[in-house]
């Protein structure tokens, strides 16, 4: 397989609680990003989104970033990491650049941007991410694209996050360790929110919520620009806990009892239905009715759903997202999930599939993507990687070659 020249190549690193997701993707200018290859692994490193195992995250992200190699036949230099966890913290902060009667150039957006982010801030933190919201030329408001207009002073209001100086350093070391280097560090719940929202959602206002499995992360959207972030140390990790003490089973029969039959609205589960249970140690397996298992799990998940009630009192905007809920992570799998939240929260409320992708779509058109393809989408507006990778492999010598060199240095 031969790629064309003038396609470039950017990978999105989904370093999560419970897995790690490499997908790379190629495109050219002015058109779709095509996925063209994808790699996972369970990780164990984390725990609700900060590393806490730095052996363990290198190992899970290196057999990510492989199996994503092999399929697309590049080799990966460098990633658009996601972060979460509950340092994040958020800010809108106010810029301005003089430009003296002449038209505005892509250089005045970098430099009101940059004037915006010099905050203060403690000096254990460090802001990670920013994203204009809004412009302004000689107080006319309300521009989105100020490139081409003439004016005396640009301004611009800027949404900023920050997180602890040590997690950032952590989770960067972990990447760099594998060989990579950092294009930059998005948000969990931002990187979601460009795979999973349409125009139409931003422009009226709506909250998406990325269920992982250790935490829950938030992003709110209105007039088409991103207003609030925050990231919830809970997640699906809980609900696993909450069925392996109630019923007594080992961590990993409980996570897959959680898949199978778990249910997070109570009247779904019929009284009648049993499933087996198995019992720690040489105790016989036992059986218990599946609607005894759904009412703990949605004792769960309406607590973390009022948690994002509370969040979303707490940033002004509840009022504001006419568009409603939209959900997405792996938590957001769960049957039930669905109709609990439109309980809850009293708006509409939609499972959230990433889009605006080709290639191998049907593969990560599954909301535990949302947050890998959200990164190749903002790598590839932010100029794709700045180190390119590698030539795809030209003929099947090469992928053997690949795999056989993949095989010997693992087995």
């Amino acid at each position: 397989m031969n790629r064309k020249n003038e396609k470039q190549l950017v990978v999105g690193l989904d370093i999560g609680t419970s897995k790690v997701v490499a997908i790379v993707g190629e495109y050219a200018p002015g058109e779709p990003v095509e996925v063209i290859g994808i790699g996972s692994h369970v990780s164990r490193g984390l725990k609700r989104g900060v590393v806490v195992d730095i052996e363990s995250t290198v190992h899970s992200i290196q057999r990510a970033v492989e199996e994503a190699e092999l399929m697309a036949g590049c080799d990966i230099r460098s990633v658009y990491a996601s972060i979460s966890g509950s340092h994040l913290e958020t800010k809108n902060s106010h810029g301005t650049a003089a430009i003296r009667d002449r038209e505005v150039t892509p250089g005045d957006l970098d430099q009101v941007l940059e004037a915006a982010s010099a905050v203060a801030i403690p000096a254990d933190r460090k802001v990670l991410y920013k994203e204009p919201q809004e412009y302004r030329i000689d107080g006319q408001d309300g521009i989105r694209h100020p490139v081409g207009m003439s004016g005396v002073r640009l301004e611009s209001s800027v949404h900023l996050v920050t997180g602890a100086a040590s997690a950032v350093q952590n989770i960067s070391k972990c990447i760099n360790r594998c060989g990579l280097a950092v294009d930059e560090l998005v948000p969990a719940a931002v990187a979601s929110a460009k795979a999973v929202l349409t125009d139409d959602e931003r422009e009226l206002g709506v909250c998406v919520v990325d269920l992982g499995a250790g935490t829950t992360d938030i992003a709110i959207y209105t007039q088409g620009a991103i207003r609030y972030t925050k990231s919830l140390p809970v997640g699906g990790d809980q609900v696993t806990n909450d069925i392996a003490y109630g019923v007594h089973t080992p961590t990993a029969h409980a996570e897959e009892i959680k898949i199978k039959y778990a249910c997070a609205l109570a009247q779904l589960a019929h009284a009648e239905e049993t499933i087996q249970v198995p019992s720690v140690g040489d105790r016989p397996p036992r059986r218990l009715a599946r609607q005894a298992l759904a009412q703990s799990v949605q004792a769960r998940y309406e607590e973390i759903f009022e948690m994002v009630q509370d969040e979303l009192r707490r940033s002004g905007y509840e009022s504001l997202v006419a568009a409603g809920i939209v959900l997405c992570g792996g938590a957001a799998k769960m049957e039930g999930a669905l109709e609990l939240a439109e309980e809850i929260f009293h708006k509409m409320v939609r499972v959230g599939m990433p889009q605006h992708v080709i290639g191998l779509a049907d593969v990560v058109s599954n909301q535990i993507h949302a947050t890998g393809v959200g990164l190749l989408l903002h790598g590839a507006r932010m100029g794709g990687m700045r180190h390119a990778p590698g030539p795809v492999a030209g003929s099947v010598g090469d992928v053997i070659g690949r795999v056989r060199g993949w095989l010997s240095k693992n087995f």
